[in-house]
Formats: C-alpha cells, structure tokens, sequence
C-alpha cells in the first residue's frame, strides 16, 4: 500500500514501511549518512512528524529524548508508516579544492570545441572546462552523492553488491551531468558543445561510475575487474548533457586500491619526470602513495578510515561553513577557526589534526591518547571523544606506517628522500607542524613536505589537453612495483609503533 509523504514541500508516493533514507536516495535528497546506513553514526538527521515507526534504542542513544521530542530522526532507522512530513538539512556546499600547478604543457587537445575534466572523489568532485587553444574557462565542484550510500568505499561496495549498483552509478552520472551543465552555464556555452573528456577517479569509484562489478575488490586477493585505460562514449557512461558520441578517457588504475586518481596525480605533479627522491602521498580513506626514486616507482595503498575527511568522527563533516578547520593555543586556551565565521556545527580534518595537536601540548591527551576526562571541547559546544582519539590514531600510524613500509621496500632510508608531496583537498589545509607532532607524517620530512594541491584534477585536465600523454601514463603505470601491505609484517610492525602520540 502506498502513502504520501512530504518531503522538503512536495508531496510524494512510497510504500508503506520504507526507510526514509531508502526514500530520500530515490529522490534525490541529499543527507549525510557516513557510516553506510547503519544507524551507527547520528549524521541522517531529519525533522519527520506523522506515522513513523518508533525510534529504536540506537535513536534515542545518539539523538537524545529531547531532540526526538521535537521531531529529529534518524532517516536510516526511521520507517513510513503512514502519511507523514519529512524536512532534510540544507547543507551549504564544501569547501572543495580546485587549484593545483600545471606543469608545461604543449598543447594537442583531444575534443574539438571545449573539453571538461573530472575528478571524482570519494567526498567531493571537481572539474575544469578548457577551450582548444588549453585556456581554462571555468571550474566546478559538488558534493558526492554517493555520500548516502556510506562515507567510504567499503560501504559503498556493500552497498552496491546488495542491489544499489545501479542507482550509485546514477547519481554519480548525474552528479557529473550537474557540474558539466554548471560549466557550460559559466562558460556561456551549450553543453552540446563540449567535444571530449577525461573523468579520474580512484578503481573503486571508476567502477561504480561504470555499473563494473565491485565484488572482486572486496576480498583477498583484492582484484580489480578494470583498471581502465579505456574511451568510452557519453551514452555509453549515461551522461545526458554531452552529444551521444562525444568520447570520454577514463586512465588508467595502477591496482585495486592505486586508483587512476594516483595516475593522475603522479602526472599533475610531475613526479619520476626528474633525478629527485620524491613521495606523492594522498591522505584519505585509502592513503594512497608513491615513491619515485630516481625514476623508479613503488607504491602503496593503507586503509585509514574516513577520520581525516570528517567521517566516523562525532562531530566531524567535510570542511564547509560551520566546520572548525583550525585550531590554535593562544593564552593557554584553545582557539578554533570556524569556515564562514559563524558559529561551529563540527569539524573537518584539518581541524581534528589541529585540535589533536593542540590537546596533547596542553596535556589533555597522553602520549598512549588517553583523553582526560573522555571529551573535550574544542568550541562552542564541538568535541572530541575518547572514541575520536582512538580513531586518529589508528589513521595516522596507517598513514605514517605506509610511508615507512614504502620506503624500506625501495631499500631507502627517509634522510634520503627529498621531497614529501601531499595531494588533495586535505593537505592543502593541513599544518604540517601539527601532522607531524600528531605522528601522521615522519618528523624526519620537517622542512620538506610540500602540497600539490588537486593534482589529480591537473593529472586528468593534462591527459585531455594533450592526447600523447595517455600512452605516456599507461606507460608509467607499467613501471611501478606495486607493495601488497595486508599481510605484510613490516607494515604491521610499523604500525603499532606508530600508534603512540610521542
């Protein structure tokens, strides 16, 4: 039996007894809900009033008897029993990283007209929109969609492999449609003008955009079933906004967790194109990093959990208005700065490293991370838990340990590497003074570690710009020694000793 349902002031049909958050993906409703659906995080929060089902125990744990009083539920644990209204947060956009350095570039573009480049992120998608002659005409960003099928790709595999494939790709594609139509709009252009593209993304994300089956990435021995390096036409992706035929490059993925993203990135940052030690590391839910000695590549990937990009944090969120991204220690009190100068909703990445830092200087957090007290708070109500602390931990001995077990399978000592780049959104906001006194990044790299900004967007806007490049990345691909870290006992060992706050 059908009901009618409210939502944000349109009135809508659903079956007795969905899950509102099953019924906020079918239309599109944005809603943070990081932990993959599993009533664990408290982040779906809607107002909803009518024929609900009652809250459960986990609601009334992370919402509180007063919240739920005045209407906040939690749309993934949250059914319609009957007619009911239900009001989403409106979320102001992130604040998402488009800049990055191009290195020179001989131009030999690969569309005739205009050309657009994407980078899907796990978080956040960003794109460019280039004329024949490499001119940049205008820039795009947006949230991922498929932030309501889970945080990180885990949850997002899980939830593909239980039926939600196709509607992940859908919302993908109609997330690039939106941007590529935010470009043209910009621009002053149809869309029907663009005549060619290049999307990156990590394999996990290329495969979800491309409806490719996910299972095999999700157990030993973790296997991609495309690591790309393909054109394929507009139509054949889904995307509306472009010509039927207009060709789009997807690059090529290194391994299961090495997405076409550190392809991209490795081009963007012109890392092994010179007689340098250098390490691009991407710091996210997968840390993924290469180290070119030389000219000669390894590379690695280290499951870190979404804690650095705002998720699995209590208070944490992606770095848009109301989110603390810095903290400071000004008279023996903490000081936080807030996106947009208002007052603090939570935290986004750079903050909790800040915050970290600042907590373990004032003594609030030991050297083993135990909290005093089991929260403390940074701002205006904003905190971090015992559970937080902990989960820093375990991603910043990944990350750290990651780097290390890199370096001692090229048989490198760090004192030798020259320069630690750090790509993306995250470590463009990052102090680095406070990374490394949390132990995310080695203290031996002080003075040496350097962000590239989205490399990945610039990795893919060159591959659009100048066809001979493709050859040259699929090339470089082939080069790289790939280390396999689950199972290996030098990351394990590194890891538990980098697990401690020294």
């Amino acid at each position: 039996m059908n009901i009618t349902i409210k939502l944000d002031g349109v009135d809508i049909s659903a079956k007795r007894g969905r899950l509102l958050s099953d019924v906020l993906s079918l239309h599109g409703a944005e809603t943070e809900m990081p932990c993959g659906r599993h009533g664990k995080c408290g982040k779906c929060r809607v107002i909803a009033h009518g024929m609900l089902s009652e809250p459960t125990a986990n609601e009334r744990m992370l919402l509180g008897e007063e919240a739920i009083g005045n209407g906040v539920r939690l749309a993934c644990l949250t059914r319609a029993e009957g007619d009911c209204t239900v009001i989403t947060q409106k979320r102001s956009e992130s604040r998402v990283l488009i800049d990055g350095e191009m290195p020179e570039l001989e131009i030999k573009p690969t569309f005739s007209g205009y050309g657009v480049a994407i980078d899907i992120g796990t978080t956040t998608l960003a794109a460019r929109l280039f004329d024949e002659g490499g001119r940049r005409i205008a820039d795009a960003v947006a949230s991922n969609p498929q932030g309501v099928f889970g945080a990180d790709v885990i949850s997002r595999m899980e939830s593909a492999l239980k039926g939600n494939a196709e509607g992940i790709s859908k919302v993908t594609v109609e997330a690039c449609d939106s941007l590529i139509g935010m470009l043209s709009e910009s621009a002053g252009i149809s869309s029907k003008e663009i005549g060619g593209g290049v999307i990156t993304g990590n394999t996990v994300m290329l495969h979800l955009l491309t409806r490719t089956d996910v299972e095999p990435l999700t157990h030993a021995p973790f296997e991609a079933r495309r690591l790309f390096g393909e054109v394929l036409t507009a139509s054949e992706l889904g995307l509306c906004s472009l010509g039927a035929e207009v060709e789009i490059y997807l690059p090529s993925c290194i391994a299961a967790f090495i997405g076409a993203d550190t392809t991209s990135a490795m081009l963007g940052s012109s890392l092994a194109q010179h007689e340098r030690s250098e390490i691009l590391c991407d710091i996210g839910t997968n840390g993924e990093m290469v180290f070119s000695d030389k000219g000669e590549l390894f590379a690695c990937s280290t499951a870190a959990g979404p804690a650095f990009e705002g998720a699995g944090i209590r208070m944490g969120m992606v770095g848009r208005v109301g989110a603390i991204d810095h903290v400071s220690i000004v008279d023996g009190r903490l000081c936080a700065h807030v996106i947009g100068e208002v007052k603090p909703t939570g935290i986004c990445g750079s903050g909790v490293v800040d915050a970290v830092a600042c907590l373990l200087e004032l003594g609030i957090i030991d050297e083993t991370g135990y909290l005093e007290g089991g929260e403390a708070e940074i701002s205006d109500g904003v905190v971090l838990t015992q559970e937080d602390i902990r989960k820093v931990q375990l991603a910043k001995s990944a990350i750290h340990a990651g780097i290390r077990s890199l370096l001692i399978s090229a048989k490198t000592d760090i004192s030798k590497v020259d320069t630690l780049l750090i790509a993306g959104g995250f470590g463009s906001y990052l102090d680095t003074d406070n990374a490394i006194r949390i132990g995310l990044l080695p203290s031996e790299l002080r003075g040496r570690i350097r962000s590239v900004g989205n490399a990945a967007l610039t990795g893919a806007s060159m591959l659009l710009l100048n066809g001979e490049l493709r050859e040259t990345a699929k090339n470089t691909v082939l080069k790289v020694q790939v280390r396999e870290l689950s199972g290996d006992q030098v990351f394990a060992d590194e890891y538990i000793e980098r697990m401690m706050f020294e």
